[in-house]
């Protein structure tokens, strides 16, 4: 099969669909692999160590659309992308299609594309093994982010995340006791501040308060949110509901009852969002402020560590990649596959579309 890896079109998308490492193992299983010229530099591969591992350059991104009878990426594509796709190929990425405008769900049906979303692999144990590096990535970055926006010179309280003697460590409030959440529970504790966990699921936050002992962990009520986020300093949303839309936990009428210039995180927002005030941002320009709020939602926070993000990606998404290689007959037949594949054939598989707000964030 041939099988393209394109450059990210996506402002400060840093990440690559596939590390060398990956290619060598596609190549010496028959495949033909084309890269395109710079694909990788972000997360830190030249052309050269492509090449090494069998790779074969192209130099524009229509061509490597044009070559691919299988398309490896990692954040979702662009309309443009869409129309370079040829019918009937394979479309593999991170493609959140739930958040995704009409028209670009219209031209893979069209097409009759195969588009498997890699966030919705799912293991027999019912675990999502290709997302979970990134969302452990973005728990882990959430802490340090948190701490830099808390400061004066990004327009926080001016609050030091751990305190130091006579005065207390900020209060985090987590909505989410999975990945995500573990993560940011770990990295907050490890630097010092008071953290509280929040997750309908009592097993999970039995498991979590088992392994962090000195946390706070409620049931999600109406009455344990308003009271939560009333008194946080920083609120982090890591919801996750595989292939839909999370609920909106934290409405405006909570951001309003919040501290000025506290913090929201909303890790949830490449599937919508889990608060009423959130909306995509980007690294460039990651904050605004909205009913006092330092606001960040940038849906693709694990960008910003390319490297370390590609390389852990490729360790958890590689067993799949091989099988999807095999193609659409191979796809359907791999139960953990066939759940994440949203369109095939021309019809919408499992595709869940938003019933509320979308947050596609309108690039072309």
């Amino acid at each position: 099969m041939n099988i393209g890896i394109p450059k990210e079109s996506r402002p400060f998308e840093f990440r690559v669909g596939l590390s060398p490492a990956g290619v060598q193992i596609l190549t010496q299983n028959g495949h033909t692999v084309f890269v395109q010229h710079e694909a990788g530099v972000g997360a830190g591969f030249s052309d050269a160590d492509y090449e090494k591992s069998g790779a074969r350059l192209v130099y524009s991104t229509e061509e490597v659309f044009g070559r691919a009878d299988l398309l490896l990426k990692v954040a979702r594509p662009l309309k443009q992308e869409l129309n370079w796709l040829r019918p009937e190929t394979i479309l593999a990425g991170f493609l959140h299609l739930a958040s995704a405008r009409q028209d670009k769900i219209d031209i893979l049906l069209e097409k009759k594309i195969t588009s498997v979303a890699y966030e919705q692999i799912e293991a027999p144990d019912g675990s999502l093994p290709v997302l979970r590096p990134f969302s452990q990535i973005g728990g882990a970055m959430a802490a340090q982010i948190a701490a830099r926006l808390l400061q004066n010179n990004w327009g926080g309280k001016g609050i030091l995340l751990g305190g130091v003697p006579g005065v207390p460590p900020a209060e985090i409030v987590i909505l989410g006791a999975g990945v995500v959440g573990t993560y940011a529970t770990q990295m907050f504790l490890g630097m010092g501040a008071h953290v509280t966990v929040i997750d309908h699921n009592l097993g999970a936050l039995q498991r979590l308060w088992d392994r962090f002992p000195n946390i706070v962990t409620m049931i999600s009520t109406k009455r344990n949110l308003e009271r939560s986020v009333a008194y946080a300093d920083v609120v982090v949303g890591a919801i996750l509901v595989s292939g839909k839309t999370p609920p909106i936990l934290v409405t405006r009428e909570m951001v309003r009852s919040m501290k000025p210039r506290s913090v929201i995180m909303d890790v949830s927002i490449d599937e919508g969002g889990c608060v009423e005030t959130s909306r995509p941002t980007t690294h460039e320009h990651p904050v605004y402020i909205e009913e006092g709020i330092l606001h960040y939602c940038v849906p693709n926070m694990p960008s910003a560590v390319a490297r370390t993000a590609t390389h852990a990606f490729v360790n958890a998404a590689m067993p799949y990649i091989i099988e999807i290689a095999m193609g659409p007959k191979a796809i359907l037949q791999n139960p953990s596959i066939e759940v994440a594949v949203n369109t095939y054939n021309g019809e919408n598989r499992h595709l869940t579309r938003l019933t509320s707000k979308e947050t596609d964030d309108g690039l072309d």
